[in-house]
C-alpha cells in the first residue's frame, strides 16, 4: 500500500504528465505563437520573440506552455500584450477577434450552475478558466486588451465580477459596440451562445 507521501507524489506526477505537451504540441504551439507575434506588432512594442522565446524555454515558462496550449486550443489566439521587467514575466491574453469559440454558452461559476434546476450550462467561465491554468480578464484588462484593436464586436466576454456584486447573484461582462467598450451585468446562472470568456496567463 502506498504510504500518503508517495500517493501526494503520485498524483503530482500524474497531474504533470496529463499537462505536458508533445515536442510536436510544443514545436507547433511555439510556430503560431511566433507568427502571430511577427503579425501583430503594435500588441507589444518594443518586446522581441527571441526574448519571448528564451523565457517559454526555461523553467518558469515551460511549465506554463500546457495551458498557453489550453488557450490555444480553445480559440483564444493569445499574444503577448505586455512584459514586466521586474520578474521578467510576459503577459498573454486572448486576442481572437471574438470570444473564444471553444468556451462560449458558459454561465459564471460553479455556485450559478448549481443554481439552475433546468436547462443548465455545459459548465462554467470560472472552473474552466481555473482548470486551464489562467485567470478571467478583469474589467481594466479587458479595457486595456481593447486599446489594442476592436474585439468582440459581435460577442461579448464575461469578465472577473468583485465579490459584492456577486453575493447579489450578478456577474459582469463586456462586449464592444459603436466603437465603445461597454460594461453590463446578468444574472449569473445565464449563458449565451455569443458568450465566452477571455484570460490572461504571466509566464
Amino acid at each position: 500500500m502506498l504510504q500518503s507521501n508517495e500517493r501526494s507524489e503520485l498524483q503530482f506526477m500524474t497531474k504533470t504528465i496529463k499537462n505536458a505537451l508533445s515536442a510536436e504540441q510544443r514545436d507547433a504551439l511555439l510556430r503560431t505563437l511566433h507568427t502571430r507575434f511577427e503579425k501583430n506588432m503594435k500588441r507589444h512594442k518594443g518586446l522581441e520573440w527571441t526574448n519571448v522565446q528564451a523565457r517559454l524555454a526555461s523553467p518558469a515558462g515551460g511549465e506554463k506552455l500546457w495551458s498557453l496550449n489550453e488557450m490555444e486550443r480553445t480559440g483564444g489566439e493569445l499574444d503577448v500584450v505586455g512584459h514586466n521587467k521586474n520578474t521578467g514575466e510576459y503577459i498573454f491574453y486572448d486576442c481572437s477577434a471574438e470570444s473564444p469559440k471553444g468556451r462560449r454558452s458558459f454561465c459564471y461559476d460553479r455556485v450559478a450552475l448549481e443554481s439552475r434546476k433546468e436547462h443548465k450550462p455545459k459548465n462554467n467561465a470560472m472552473d474552466v478558466a481555473a482548470a486551464m491554468g489562467i485567470e478571467l480578464l478583469t474589467e481594466e484588462q479587458y479595457r486595456e486588451l481593447q486599446e489594442l484593436g476592436n474585439f468582440d464586436t459581435k460577442t461579448s466576454s464575461w469578465v472577473k465580477t468583485p465579490s459584492d456584486i456577486r453575493k447579489l447573484g450578478g456577474a459582469l461582462f463586456c462586449d464592444r459596440r459603436y466603437d465603445t467598450v461597454f460594461l453590463y451585468h446578468n444574472g449569473a446562472e445565464s449563458y449565451y451562445a455569443a458568450r465566452g470568456f477571455r484570460g490572461s496567463l504571466k509566464v
